[in-house]
């Protein structure tokens, strides 16, 4: 079930970001009294699922889902259309239209992207608010679970307090700066310190398979037992590991830490459960395991409710919300970018990071949360609008950046050459696409 859920929400939200881009292209090219053959979510390569031809324009949906498109008459595009490129131009394609129209024809995709984004963090904000942990309440430190991490001098138990010189307010804003800084500075054992990163910290990250950087220092909750445990009579589902081997437990990680050394052996142990506290054991196979699966995360209201953190909460008014979300959407909009520079500079190894519809797929919950999927799909149509603007013939980038020269030289490239250059543009997006998708399969052997 919980495939399915994930499925539903990709597709649901590729959808969306694919139907509003194509309506951004297919709006002005009307407007303009720019014929539009085809307008179709998905590609229809030799076949469609479903097709239905309304006045001059046909839509359809097709069975390869990698995208969408419309097809403009007397535009040199991914159809490669040279037939009627041959023939002369008519008043209703789009190489007749003046430059300008053109233009803003190219730059509706990315402009609805960009504003779709915008729209739903507003309508976050409105809805749900904020809610977040101020950094200055992550008391007993981070927990660091990566070995690379550690490696480079953050360790669990550190509290975050700035990176590259600038204070940490809010948790939810450690990871991303630490990822892209230099300099963290860390509170150990009442002291401040120091910790360097390395150019190739992002790169080192993904070379170690575990991409997790800082993490809140959660409970040990049960949430499942593996299939061959010897534990699986011992813990329940929600059980709360308090006490472990005579010593009390807080957090996971000192769990954790303390089952490495017991391998072989039948520990004592203390579980909250239903408000009460039991005795059990607890057997640590030859492996150093428990074979019990346990929640990593939890959300915000349940650590409350724990008494392990206080939860900031703030409600907005329509009117406030609209601040809120247009600096949320700015605020993320150059956050990418960052992280764009971050992997075109292979200095960092950062574009080993770089994922496939795979990875897009695996960031949605297994279970369904209109929050986090709006929160997910506003990302993404940030992600869309700003890899369309890139200067890459046959994206949306490319034919601004033609048309750019033409405004400012009043020279209008040739056909020949923009088909040659749609050759060139197509060939490195299935490059890009290949080597993001196989970095998926890589990843995920390499897991196992």
């Amino acid at each position: 079930m919980e495939i399915v859920i994930k499925l539903s929400q990709f597709l649901l939200s590729l959808s969306l970001l694919i139907i509003l881009h194509e309506l951004g292209h297919f709006i002005p090219a009307k407007l303009f009294k720019t014929r539009v053959e085809k307008f179709y979510l998905f590609f229809d390569i030799n076949f469609s699922l479903l097709k239905k031809k309304i006045g001059e324009t046909e839509y359809g949906i097709g069975w390869l889902p990698l995208g969408g498109y419309v097809k403009i008459s007397g535009m040199i595009d991914e159809s490669m259309d040279k037939e009627q490129m041959m023939l002369p131009p008519q008043p209703w394609e789009f190489r007749s239209k003046p430059a300008w129209q053109r233009l803003i024809i190219m730059l509706g995709g990315v402009t609805v992207n960009f504003i779709l984004a915008f729209l739903i963090y507003i309508g976050m904000t409105f809805f749900y608010g904020e809610m977040y942990i101020k950094n200055s309440e992550v008391k007993d430190g981070v927990w660091i679970s990566n070995p690379v991490v550690e490696k480079y001098g953050l360790k669990t138990g550190d509290k975050i307090i700035s990176v590259d010189g600038v204070k940490i307010d809010r948790f939810d804003q450690v990871n991303e700066k630490v990822l892209l800084g230099k300099e963290v500075t860390v509170e150990r054992n009442g002291a401040l310190q120091v910790v360097h990163l390395p150019v190739d910290f992002s790169g080192n990250l993904i070379d170690g398979r575990k991409t997790s950087i800082i993490e809140l220092r959660v409970p040990f909750v049960v949430s499942g037992v593996e299939e061959n445990s010897p534990n699986k009579n011992s813990v329940q589902q929600k059980d709360i590991v308090a006490n472990f081997n005579g010593k009390p437990v807080r957090y996971a990680d000192e769990l954790l830490a303390m089952v490495d050394g017991l391998k072989n052996q039948r520990v004592s142990a203390i579980v909250k459960r239903d408000g009460k506290e039991i005795p059990i054991l607890i057997k640590v196979n030859e492996k150093g395991k428990l074979g019990i699966i346990y929640a990593g995360r939890m959300p915000y209201d349940n650590l409350q409710k724990l008494g392990l953190y206080n939860i900031s909460k703030q409600q907005f008014g329509f009117f406030e919300s609209f601040p809120i979300g247009i600096t949320k959407g700015k605020d993320q909009l150059i956050s990418y970018g960052n992280q764009l520079k971050t992997i075109f500079n292979p200095k960092t190894g950062a574009y080993k990071g770089v994922g496939g519809f795979y990875a897009i797929f695996n960031i949605f919950p297994d279970q369904w949360s209109w929050q986090v999927f709006w929160g997910i799909t506003a990302l993404l149509s940030i992600m869309l609008g700003v890899m369309n603007l890139l200067p890459i013939p046959a994206l949306d980038g490319g034919h601004v950046m033609f048309l750019l020269y033409e405004i400012i030289t009043r020279r209008k490239p040739s056909d020949k050459f923009l088909e040659r250059a749609q050759i060139v543009g197509f060939a490195l997006l299935i490059g890009l696409l290949l080597f993001a998708n196989g970095n998926d399969i890589y990843k995920a052997i390499a897991g196992n």
